[in-house]
């Protein structure tokens, strides 16, 4: 059981492919959601991974301020179905602002959420800067969390 925090070049191509299928199981066949998974961004990205027995539980990936926000970013959040309600989702995004607070100390978070998600994010401080709006298919908002820090 480790919680590991990785730059792309850190990855073996096992990881990054045990990463890579979970992401598409969870957003594009689990969803019913075809959309293209690789955007450009994982190689400027922290990712947040918890591994048990080899096998990845829980992702994210913490995206810098300046390439998809003008904040840093928590995206492709996922915990895999059959590790749900083991309250890893809340030790995720735990992890996630902590990182980006202690290692970025930039003074906002941004994240683009399913709808049916809001309150989660909401319970992390993050409140809604748009309104709903279909992404692929899904309804999606725009969140926003202040880290009370200032800007650099």
């Amino acid at each position: 059981m480790a919680w590991k925090y990785c730059q792309f070049d850190d990855f073996t191509a096992q990881a990054l492919y045990n990463i890579l299928k979970l992401r598409v199981e969870v957003f594009v066949v689990e969803q019913n959601c075809p959309y293209p998974e690789l955007d450009g961004l994982d190689e400027v990205s922290t990712h947040v991974v918890y591994e048990e027995d080899g096998e990845v539980l829980a992702y994210s990936r913490l995206v810098p301020a300046g390439k998809k926000y003008d904040a840093p970013s928590i995206g492709r959040v996922i915990v895999r179905k059959e590790a749900r309600g083991r309250g890893l989702a809340k030790e995720l995004l735990e992890r996630s602002i902590r990182y980006i607070d202690e290692q970025w100390q930039e003074p906002e978070i941004q994240l683009q959420g399913q709808v049916y998600l809001k309150e989660f994010y909401g319970s992390f401080g993050f409140e809604a800067i748009s309104g709903v709006y279909d992404d692929d298919g899904i309804p999606h908002i725009d969140m926003k969390r202040s880290t009370g820090k200032t800007a650099r």
